[in-house]
């Protein structure tokens, strides 16, 4: 193999079961395999993350929960990298970690709620999420590439996103 030419990989646009189980990264990133869902994979890996959320919710305590996210946010991040970089895309739709942990902050943060409230914040999630209006669209251009930048830009745009969407919650408690 040349070093200085090396062989071009075509991207990976829709990445199969072998791939997900390919790398401990993949199978991060693309939320156990929710990602590899045909249909709105963003929407599978939100519900992914609701499905774990309510499961595993009540074994830990606030700060338990908050420092499994925050663990999550890093392995996240650099799933996210690893990922990315060996489907060649710079921000591919099946790779939802970023869905997953936003998600788990939303609920964390903004619980107790009935399934009503919780179905509330999964729709508003999803909305904020696929419309990227004002700093959601901002921090989704931010950061583009491959490596770390890339990675966390992945991430930063559900991090955002599920940011206004507590604030908004948090505006509907108040006057509703």
């Amino acid at each position: 193999m040349d070093p200085l030419n090396p062989p071009v990989r075509p991207a990976v646009l829709r990445p199969s079961w072998r791939f997900l189980f390919a790398h401990p990264a993949h199978f991060i990133a693309l939320g156990c395999g929710s990602g590899l869902s045909p249909f709105a994979p963003g929407t599978a890996g939100t519900a992914f993350a609701w499905l774990v959320y309510v499961l595993v919710a009540p074994y830990f305590s606030a700060v338990e929960m908050g420092a499994l996210i925050a663990v999550s946010t890093a392995v996240g991040w650099w799933a996210c990298t690893v990922t990315a970089q060996r489907m060649h895309v710079l921000d591919p739709g099946p790779i939802v970690w970023d869905e997953v942990v936003a998600f788990w902050i939303i609920l964390w943060l903004a619980m107790p709620m009935g399934l009503a409230g919780q179905l509330v914040a999964f729709v508003l999630f999803r909305a904020l999420d696929t419309i990227k209006p004002g700093p959601i669209g901002w921090a989704d251009d931010l950061f583009h590439g491959f490596g770390w930048k890339g990675g966390l830009g992945i991430l930063l745009d559900d991090l955002v996103g599920a940011f206004c969407a507590l604030v908004i919650i948090s505006l509907w408690r108040f006057y509703a």
